[in-house]
């Protein structure tokens, strides 16, 4: 009897996802069938509504709508061309040039926009057709925008670093935003190494080389939209404001500066504010869901019995981050990335702080876990988004696809066992 909960929330969980039931209900509902093994469904049923509710009352969630609508701004304000044609004077003479380019200007625009979704939509966009023009296959591009395109969520502002401050019960913001620096720029770096040597085995072409004319030129035309990273980070980072101020900062800027390049007029608001709501609503009704479920979680004493589980196979460190990097890398697979944060940090948190590990460090290793499952089927959104935008499908992506995997999980599993990787940059001030 001790462990029929997980068994129930496991069971109904799966089930409800296999016969399509959206994973926001999925959730409430397997939240509610695991109460009720505990008290009667009338106050299982208020709990668990109660739950939802109080799961949003939090004061650092009000940065990610402001977050969502900055990205909206930044995406419809011509900051994507803006930023590819700076990658490119940077690294388009370089074996697989334009794979190079679309990494660089996705670590970019997910540092300046915080979507993963929004940046493989730009850069796909752009970048697809001229890839394939250039004689690059269409897989191979989109393969490459494809986990590009997740860097963002690691590199600030991220909103699921947001989400794993509050799941983890305060866990510096501004801490975690400057963790994410170092392993994000080291999976862009590997990234392109791996591009870079799948473009010369295939013998693309060479881009040609840019003149310092042209470096400082698109510089200074991108200059506007990098030093919204410098306002952003640098003001939570100083504590001239908190992370929910720096998103406000972060749309009034983003609105000016869209209007300064003359790409978004004022008729383009509306749909703007809308296409932010909608976004907004998805991932709210995800967060209030998977509150409730962390809290029935903790009532039925599942984390610690997940815990005890874990460590009787091993005392080993390394053994059990490499086990619970192995449960995350499956959990990324079937379930979307802000739920399954939501959910697992108050599963596995406890497990790590026990061997020592750093909250910190740990909120970035999860997100680089989830972000592989961003890219695989069945619910990997930003997949499905690349492979739409290239029109093309998902077994044919599958082959360049594998080599950018491994680059992501050598990446992950280089910041898993070097605590430095994500917490020298946090330590310097003193966060």
């Amino acid at each position: 009897m001790e462990y029929l909960p997980i068994v129930i929330l496991v069971l109904s969980f799966i089930s409800l996802l296999a016969i399509g039931i959206p994973v926001a209900w999925s959730i409430a509902i397997s939240s509610l069938l695991t109460m009720t093994a505990s008290i009667p469904l009338l106050p299982a049923l208020t709990t668990v509504a109660q739950r939802i509710g109080t799961g949003l009352d939090s004061f650092a969630l009000l940065a990610i709508p402001f977050f969502v609508l900055s990205g909206q701004l930044m995406n419809k304000g011509g900051i994507a061309h803006r930023l590819i044609n700076f990658a490119k004077t940077l690294v388009g003479s370089l074996p697989g040039g334009l794979a190079l380019i679309n990494v660089i200007a996705a670590m970019l625009m997910g540092s300046i926009a915080g979507s993963a979704m929004a940046s493989a939509s730009a850069m796909g966009s752009i970048l697809g057709p001229e890839m394939e023009k250039e004689g690059y296959s269409k897989e191979f591009g989109a393969a490459v925008n494809i986990t590009s395109s997740t860097i963002g969520l690691v590199i600030p502002p991220s909103n699921v670093l947001i989400v794993y401050s509050l799941a983890s019960g305060g866990v510096s913001i501004a801490a975690l935003f400057l963790a994410g620096y170092i392993p994000g720029i080291l999976t862009g770096l590997l990234l392109m190494l791996v591009a870079s040597f799948w473009a010369k085995k295939k013998g693309y072409k060479l881009g040609k080389r840019s003149t310092l004319k042209d470096v400082v030129s698109t510089f200074i035309e991108a200059f506007p939209s990098l030093m919204l990273l410098v306002v952003v980070i640098g003001g939570i980072v100083v504590g001239i404001f908190t992370a929910t101020e720096a998103s406000a900062i972060a749309v009034l800027y983003t609105v000016v500066l869209g209007f300064w390049y003359k790409e978004v007029k004022v008729k383009d608001l509306p749909q703007i504010l809308l296409d932010s709501c909608g976004t907004t609503a998805i991932v709210m009704l995800l967060i209030g869901a998977s509150m409730s479920m962390s809290w029935v979680m903790s009532y039925e004493n599942i984390p610690q019995n997940i815990s005890e589980i874990l460590l009787s196979i091993s005392d080993n460190k390394i053994i059990i981050l490499l086990i619970i990097n192995f449960l995350l890398l499956l959990v990324g697979i079937f379930m979307d990335m802000t739920p399954a944060v939501l959910i697992f940090t108050p599963i596995f948190l406890p497990i790590i702080t026990k061997l020592g590990m750093d909250p910190v460090q740990f909120g970035i290793v999860m997100v680089l876990n989830l972000c592989v499952g961003l890219c695989t089927p069945p619910v990997g959104s930003v997949l499905f988004v690349g492979v739409g935008i290239a029109n093309t499908t998902i077994e044919k992506v599958v082959k360049p696809l594998l080599p950018l995997f491994l680059a992501m999980i050598v990446a992950l599993f280089l910041v898993t066992y070097f605590p430095q990787l994500s917490l020298w940059l946090p330590s310097l001030f003193d966060l």
